[in-house]
């Protein structure tokens, strides 16, 4: 694991609030990426078109990736070419911004050849208007691997074109594939609960109070390529909940597509659970509700979302009823809870219950022996038995999806 120093510019009449918990996001995404955070670098001014820092502090940064023998520099600005080069220069190591940060994560988590292909798409889209900057720095100090990008010709530019042509085009063939997501996840015979939302919303802990057991349960970005999942029984109706992916804030627009190629655990759901950080500012709030609707789109016609706002015992009444008034038109019936205390998960699942897909009720009757009491068995995995009643046959009372109706249709008493 690389150590690494990360580096923010706040512009000087920025909130400090939010530049904490952007900063905070950053070591974050370093980790995501196994990256050992070992120092942290700050200065509010306005951009330097050279550094985006100020000169002197470009030698003092310097200076401490040589103490901590730091591998490389990551800033949470955007920095051009002659930004990383003139700091890789200064620092003798390398040096990447925030977005290349997320297309390296992205990158790694990718497993469907649509999500590898739309990082390839970002990653193109991004160098492009680049290109001719890259080459130049290529010539003027041609050290193999300059920004992991390699050696390049003149025509790198035209290649990039060329790829991106390609690969839209390849996309297109493709399609979303939502219609095969969701036909899958119905012949799966069972429901699926997806847990969304942004980092540090208190997803995890929903997750360990949802399922009450004491799991470990990575707080880590992007972690789509290991989501934890665990059964849960609501009024005898078996979900499988699965804690899928962290969201992060101001996701670069070149990546957007890559996200959501990453999310198609979520798509597979008959429902999300949206949770959402009612600490947070209104305005955030606000934001990231509107950015999670977005990220969801088309692909999640059809799946229900119940919000869960979580952390509200933090909040006082009045606190909770001005901020539910203003995003109510992006939560309507939204559930109050405390992951945390576990206030609210009753009404929660009461929720996820009601919201279901419908399963059918029967009556049947089956014979009193051996392959009727393994049907009995069956159903008793398949499906809620309601009553049961033995006799010189089994007769029972049912609940399952139509799959496993249409198998005991020649059973039925009546429907």
């Amino acid at each position: 694991m690389k150590k690494t120093i990360v580096v923010q510019r706040n512009d000087p009449d920025t909130d400090a609030a939010t530049n904490s918990r952007k900063l905070a996001e950053l070591k974050e995404l370093a980790h995501a990426a196994d990256y050992v955070v070992v120092g942290t670098f700050v200065q509010s001014i306005y951009p330097n078109r050279k550094y985006q820092i100020g000169p002197g502090k470009v030698d003092d940064l310097a200076g401490l990736v040589e103490s901590l023998d730091a591998e490389k520099v990551i800033f949470n600005n955007q920095l051009s070419m002659t930004q990383i080069y003139n700091i890789s220069e200064t620092c003798k190591c390398e040096v990447m911004d925030r977005f290349q940060l997320i297309l390296e994560i992205f990158a790694a988590r990718a497993t469907t050849r649509r999500a590898k292909l739309q990082v390839e798409l970002a990653k193109l889209r991004y160098e492009h208007p680049k290109a001719r900057s890259i080459v130049s720095l290529q010539k003027k100090d041609e050290r193999q691997g300059f920004m992991g990008l390699g050696s390049y010709e003149d025509s790198y530019e035209q290649d990039i074109k060329k790829k991106i042509v390609r690969i839209r085009t390849e996309l297109l063939q493709h399609g979303n594939g939502s219609e095969s997501l969701r036909s899958f996840r119905h012949e799966r015979g069972f429901s699926l609960v997806a847990l969304a939302g942004y980092t540090n919303a208190g997803k995890s802990t929903l997750f360990q109070s949802l399922v009450e057991e004491e799991t470990v349960v990575k707080d880590m970005l992007f972690t789509t390529l290991s989501p934890t999942t665990r059964s849960l029984m609501v009024n005898n109706r078996k979900m499988l909940l699965t804690d899928t992916v962290g969201f992060i804030e101001d996701l670069p627009h070149l990546m957007v597509d890559a996200f959501k190629s990453t999310l198609d655990e979520i798509f597979l759901a008959d429902i999300i659970l949206l949770v959402v950080d009612m600490s947070d500012p209104v305005d955030i709030i606000r934001q990231k509700l509107a950015v999670s609707h977005d990220i969801f789109g088309e692909r999640a016609d059809g799946v229900v979302i119940v919000t869960a706002l979580n952390k509200a015992d933090l909040l006082s009444d009045e606190e909770l009823q001005e901020k539910m008034e203003v995003i109510s038109d992006l939560a309507p019936a939204p559930v109050m809870i405390s992951a945390r205390s576990g206030e609210g998960l009753d009404e929660l699942k009461r929720v996820l219950y009601e919201n279901l897909p419908e399963w059918e009720h029967c009556r049947i009757s089956v014979p009193m022996s051996e392959e009727g009491i393994s049907m009995v068995s069956w159903l008793y995995d398949e499906g809620i038995v309601h009553t049961i009643e033995y006799g010189d046959a089994i007769r029972m009372e049912i609940e399952a999806r139509d799959e496993i109706i249409q198998k005991v249709k020649p059973f039925a008493m009546y429907s």
